[in-house]
């Protein structure tokens, strides 16, 4: 099963998520890792409630990380990059740019999802899927 950290998360959430410094030390430990991303006047930024962080497209093209798009000029401009990427706000399930299954927390999931279940307890669920997103990879 494939874990990915929740905005660079690895034991609980943190102030430091979303930052390009604290994302990239996730991704050195091996984990694919979630971020949230806004494009403003042509440049893109990590951040989860407003554009916060600068960051480049290269960051963005990282085969590791699962971009979630905060507006759709984000969305529409990482589509463009090749960026691994989906939007989603209250849905239950939406696809994203690979065909995986990104799955709202306590929803059924399937081969192809990718639950969101950011408790510490998210071991003992036993998912049957093909990832957990969680604030606690370890």
């Amino acid at each position: 099963m494939k874990i990915i950290s929740h905005r660079g998360n690895t034991e609980g959430a943190s102030e430091y998520a979303n930052s390009p410094d604290y994302v990239e030390r996730t991704l050195q430990l091996g984990f694919d890792c979630e971020v949230d991303v806004w494009k403003v006047f042509n440049f893109f930024f990590l951040g989860h409630d407003y554009p916060k962080y600068k960051v480049s497209k290269s960051f963005l093209k990282n085969s590791k990380l699962w971009c979630h798009a905060k507006n759709l000029e984000a969305l529409e401009s990482m589509m463009d990059l090749g960026a691994h990427c989906f939007w989603h706000q209250d849905d239950y399930y939406t696809l994203t740019s690979q065909g995986y299954i990104w799955t709202y927390p306590n929803k059924i999931t399937s081969k192809k999802s990718i639950i969101v279940h950011k408790d510490i307890n998210w071991k003992s669920k036993n998912y049957d899927c093909f990832g957990v997103c969680t604030d606690y990879i370890a």
